[in-house]
């Protein structure tokens, strides 16, 4: 169950810049020892030092028995027990990795994917493989298991702001998208980008967990305004936002805005940093971002999302 967690200085905890990921022991960076011990005895009938030892030592084995249906099945077959749900027996970055690894597998041989064109609606289209090429690289597939881990707890708080009439609390939570746009306001510019960087993963997990409820949110003129603030849109182009809403809805308005704001907190870094690049890289392709969301929520999420993603 996703845990506020209040501290008037805890945006400083948003940074712009993830660790930088060694594609050759990635995941054993977010998985913990009861994970290796689960993935053993689910994947290879084994448990023990030695078994956790074989699977710390060959990643490539690590990464299929993640996708295997038998680790699927132990960490996601028994939801409907409260004692024996996935976050019980897994820590979340288990859980979405499984998720998502499983998906990249069911991906390999299908013609069609189901796709999201609004409330309740999903329609079938070819895969003509540029999901499968946005899942085969696995810094993009650990961005969004990292991106879905850091949801399962909730940061939020109050930050002061001078203003005309003296200092005032402004309340913020990284679910709310108009009060963490705010703090752009009331922070001061090096804490910039690190506000810039959770607005687009705001973005990118309610647009891609959150599709139905997302598409459906109301904006009003001046919240387009103060959005497009946000993401530093220029004067006299806000109809490009207006559009993006009266095209697609809000999933529409946050692929604008999610993309904009993640090059934003890419250009306040070294243009050759592997954080710099890997935001880059997910700014480039958000829309491929959410669509493999909204797959991975479809096929292996929704049953169970409700309970440990907090809700928009």
């Amino acid at each position: 169950m996703a845990a506020p967690a209040t501290s008037g200085d805890s945006i400083t905890a948003m940074s712009a810049e993830p660790a930088a990921r060694v594609p050759s022991s990635a995941y054993l960076l977010g998985l913990t020892d009861g994970d290796l011990d689960l993935l053993a005895w689910a994947g290879l009938g084994e448990a023990g030092a030695d078994a956790v030892a074989r699977l710390r030592a060959d990643e490539d084995l690590l990464e299929r028995l993640l996708g295997s249906p038998e680790v699927l099945d132990a960490v996601f077959g028994a939801e409907d027990d409260p004692d024996r749900g996935p976050l019980v027996r897994a820590s979340p970055f288990l859980v979405f990795a499984v998720a998502m690894q499983r998906t990249l597998q069911e991906l390999g041989d299908v013609r069609y994917v189901p796709e999201w064109i609004g409330p309740r609606q999903r329609i079938p289209v070819l895969e003509d493989g540029s999901l499968r090429a946005f899942f085969v690289e696995r810094d993009r597939r650990l961005f969004l298991v990292e991106l879905l881990s850091s949801y399962t707890r909730v940061v939020s708080g109050s930050t002061w702001r001078q203003t005309p009439r003296g200092r005032r609390r402004q309340r913020f939570s990284e679910l709310d998208l108009m009060r963490l746009a705010g703090l752009l306001d009331a922070l001061p510019e090096e804490h910039h980008a690190g506000v810039h960087r959770r607005l687009g993963d705001l973005s990118l997990f309610l647009s891609g967990v959150f599709p139905d409820h997302t598409a459906g949110r109301l904006f009003r003129p001046i919240d387009l305004q103060r959005l497009g603030r946000a993401a530093a849109v220029r004067q006299g182009s806000g109809e490009t936002l207006g559009e993006a809403l009266e095209t697609h809805g809000g999933v529409g308005l946050l692929e604008v805005l999610g993309s904009r704001w993640y090059r934003l907190a890419a250009g306040a870094l070294a243009p050759t940093s592997v954080a710099a690049v890997r935001l880059g890289g997910i700014a480039d392709r958000f829309v491929q971002a959410r669509r493999a969301l909204n797959l991975i929520t479809d096929r292996h999420l929704f049953p169970v999302r409700g309970g440990w993603l907090p809700a928009p």
